[in-house]
């Protein structure tokens, strides 16, 4: 059997927020592995769904840059050991500088100036990922880098209209999806874009925590779960966190878009948090 490290149940119960033993009876149940113990827990109801797996302690930040114009802009995690390097303002640029590079050229070399911030900082420095939109048709892209730069947002809105780009309102309205996306963590724009395997999971672990109901019985408190599985999981489907929830970030984009008149699609956004990507 493996071997449940203290460690191991530490863990569990930061992804979960369930107590320490049932975090261990889980584990010791899938036999060491993590992602399954959490599938158990989901199953008996005492766990929400995990916050993202993997995640490790590591340093550094999360840069922006949006090329004038707005069409085309990057996200980028630079990682290095400690949270001093981390606020220290040579790190900070070369971080910007990668952004900035990666915009113009996303095949861009920036290993000079890496080894150069290395030599200055004296602490390893690397470029861990990034996303690079670039916008085709109408629309703009936007970032949101929240204070602290260990969460950013990088995110492309399409319009119907050339002339909405240039809209004050439709600019406002980019913005506010980016503090959506950094304050709720959705993981895909529509339900549509959810996986196969991730709503086949979440139907079965519903189905399970009401198992022994009559089978109609089942058939509706498994479709009002996923309800409420779209409304974490899902962008559009999610409470517009400036109205408090009240509307869905869907509603109000259909408000704005009947306001200026126009169709206004969210087209794709990635949400990068500092140390979750790395193993």
């Amino acid at each position: 059997m493996a071997e449940i490290t203290a460690s191991d149940v530490a863990k569990l119960r930061e992804m979960t927020n369930v107590g320490m033993m049932e975090c261990k009876k889980a584990l010791v149940e899938a036999k060491g592995d993590i992602n399954l113990a959490v599938e158990i827990l989901r199953k008996k109801g005492i766990a929400s769904a995990a916050k993202k797996a993997g995640r490790e302690a590591r340093d550094g930040v999360i840069a922006q840059y949006i090329q004038p114009g707005a069409r085309i802009g990057v996200l980028v995690e630079v990682n290095c050991e400690t949270d001093f390097v981390a606020r220290n303002e040579v790190f900070k640029a070369f971080a910007e500088l990668v952004a900035k590079k990666l915009a113009e050229n996303p095949k861009a070399d920036f290993e000079n100036e890496r080894l150069d911030a290395f030599n200055r900082l004296r602490e390893n420095i690397k470029v861990s990922r990034f996303a690079r939109y670039e916008v085709e048709g109408n629309g703009l892209v936007a970032a949101y880098i929240h204070t602290g730069s260990k969460v950013g947002v990088l995110v492309e809105v399409g319009a119907g209209k050339e002339e909405t780009v240039q809209n004050d309102t439709f600019k406002t309205l980019v913005r506010d999806i980016t503090l959506q996306i950094a304050a709720a963590n959705p993981f895909v724009v529509s339900r549509e874009d959810v996986p196969a395997d991730v709503l086949l999971k979440e139907k079965e672990i519903a189905a399970e925590q009401v198992k022994n109901k009559p089978p109609q019985v089942i058939e509706k408190i498994v479709a009002g779960k996923l309800e409420k599985f779209y409304q974490s999981y899902c962008l559009l489907d999610q409470g517009y966190v400036r109205e408090n929830g009240e509307i869905s970030v869907k509603e109000h984009i259909n408000k704005i878009a009947k306001e200026i008149s126009d169709t206004i699609v969210v087209r794709r956004f990635v949400r990068f948090q500092v140390g979750e990507s790395i193993s």
